[in-house]
């Protein structure tokens, strides 16, 4: 019966909460008008980014040779030139991970393990991006990833169930995800442009935590709104409360239109001043991103020579 009263306790916890919009939209524009790093400062930051970002391919022309270069640009994410220019070329500096369909799984580890490399592979499942596949099929198609050799696996969450403020049994369909996963981490997908208040995000939050997500991450990128600074303020909001709570750390992942150098600065000046600086890791930290490391690239490659690049001379691999 104390499993029961705790549960009673969070669940409590959960109907009691409410956001201030105002207050959430004021810290967000503070945080978008603060100064960035130049210079050397900034070829640091953006070389921490890179060694954040989810490198990702979710397309339905998607194949065993996109794949592959997608995890040769991964192991070795900016040319070798330019980190021995600034010194950073014995550093091991690779993304933190490639994220592709279960389909692909197979391919992506296939390919890391050709080239010696320990990196992970992250797959989109249950029923990417709606959600909307019964959940048997969600469950199995989390189980094959794994089989495959995906080490992370980003869930969908059921946006109905949290739409209509169904939280016990969202709780209970992401608990039976997080057993599908075993031992791969799991990285809960809230769909935020789906979810229609910053209260329902805080919740839905605080239910992915509560269920044993290691991640709480923003948007499939396939919704209209995407990864934005607002919703992010209430999700690591959210995250600081339950580490306060618990003492137990969860990851964060904005995803999802994260196009420039600049917005990467931004998202790691919004982590540095919410969380602190143990988030700054990619063991809590992942950006989310297909074409964004292609500008950081682009901008290290300024750095080093004070001239901007054509786009051939620094290929996706």
């Amino acid at each position: 019966s104390s499993d029961y009263s705790v549960a009673t306790e969070a669940f409590d916890w959960i109907s009691k909460v409410r956001v201030n919009t105002h207050a959430v939209l004021k810290r967000a524009q503070h945080i978008q008008g603060q100064k960035i790093p130049k210079k050397q400062w900034q070829a640091a930051w953006l070389l921490k980014a890179v060694t954040c970002i989810d490198l990702t391919t979710l397309a339905g022309d998607d194949t065993p040779s996109n794949v592959h270069r997608l995890c040769l640009k991964a192991i070795q994410p900016v040319r070798h030139d330019l980190l021995r220019a600034v010194d950073m070329h014995n550093k091991g500096v690779t993304t933190a991970a490639v994220c592709v369909y279960p389909s692909r799984v197979a391919d992506a580890v296939k390919s890391l393990k050709a080239a010696n490399s320990s990196l992970p592979v992250a797959s989109v499942a249950t029923g990417f991006p709606a959600g909307q596949t019964p959940l048997e099929t969600r469950l199995q198609e989390v189980r094959l990833a794994v089989a495959d050799g995906a080490a992370e696996i980003d869930i969908v969450i059921n946006r109905t169930l949290a739409i209509t403020g169904e939280w016990e049994a969202l709780y209970d369909e992401i608990r039976e995800f997080r057993e599908a996963c075993g031992d791969a981490h799991m990285k809960t997908i809230l769909a935020i442009g789906e979810l229609g208040t910053f209260t329902n995000v805080y919740k839905a939050s605080l239910v992915a935590m509560m269920a044993g997500s290691d991640f709480i991450k923003t948007s499939t990128g396939k919704e209209s709104v995407n990864a934005t600074y607002p919703v992010a303020i209430v999700m690591v909001r959210a995250i600081r409360d339950y580490f306060l709570c618990t003492g137990h750390k969860v990851g964060f992942k904005p995803a999802g239109g994260i196009r420039t150098a600049q917005e990467s600065l931004v998202w790691l000046s919004l982590i540095k001043e919410e969380l602190g600086n143990d988030w700054l890791c990619p063991l809590l930290f992942r950006l989310g991103a297909s074409s964004l490391l292609a500008d950081i690239e682009r901008q290290i490659y300024h750095h080093v020579t004070g001239q901007y690049a054509a786009y051939h001379e620094l290929p996706m691999a």
